[in-house]
């Protein structure tokens, strides 16, 4: 079992999770994360650190999120440092579809 990142983080991209994770598994894209399930430990010290609520536990119900983030951890960069947050982001926490209207296969920059 691994944690993922679900659709809430697009648009919001809060890096908090990314300060505690003890095995540096999320990846960086244009405007979300993801994180590796083959690397993730399911330690779960990531989720009350997303101010999204954007990262659960792997399940049946988040079996497309699973494969979103093994997909992309594998062409993303990793990224193991906190980024200050979109200066919009807050204005997306609740927006519906977003996978459908955002969600970009673009990667993020990783580590500055």
């Amino acid at each position: 079992m691994a944690y993922v990142v679900t659709e809430a983080c697009i648009k919001c991209k809060y890096t908090d999770c990314v300060e505690v994770c003890p095995v540096d598994c999320f990846y960086e894209g244009e405007n979300m994360l993801v994180i590796n399930p083959e690397e993730c430990i399911d330690c779960g010290v990531c989720e009350p650190e997303c101010p999204a609520e954007a990262i659960h536990p792997e399940s049946e119900e988040l079996a497309k999120w699973l494969e979103v983030n093994k997909k992309y951890a594998e062409q993303w960069p990793n990224l193991t440092v906190k980024k200050e947050a979109p200066a919009d982001a807050d204005s997306f926490r609740e927006t519906p579809d977003k996978f459908a209207k955002f969600f970009s296969e673009k990667p993020g920059e990783g580590n500055p």
